[in-house]
């Protein structure tokens, strides 16, 4: 299956857990050297209107991706410590 990041950011983010939706993918985290999708980043949601700025952006590592569909992803939910070390504050500093 082709994807392009492009399409991804159209995609809801949906807990197969809960069925917690989470909201839209606002970025991805790509290893440049391999080409593989390391997490997909989703915005966190405005307090008070955007008055107030944002909860923290949700982080969702390869390995807690569960299915594409057409319009929605399917996560588990997983611990921030799935990522690399250091790799949750390269991906804050970018998006400030």
């Amino acid at each position: 299956m082709e994807e392009r990041v492009a399409d991804l950011r159209c995609k809801e983010v949906i807990s197969i857990t809960d069925g917690k939706r989470y909201g839209y993918v606002g970025d991805v985290k790509i290893d440049l050297e391999s080409g593989r999708l390391l997490a997909l980043v989703v915005p966190g949601r405005l307090r008070f209107f955007g008055l107030l700025g944002r909860e923290e952006d949700r982080l969702f590592p390869w390995d807690c991706i569960r299915r594409f569909g057409e319009d929605i992803i399917l996560v588990e939910d997983c611990p921030r410590e799935s990522l690399p070390e250091g790799e949750e504050k390269t991906i804050r500093q970018k998006r400030k």
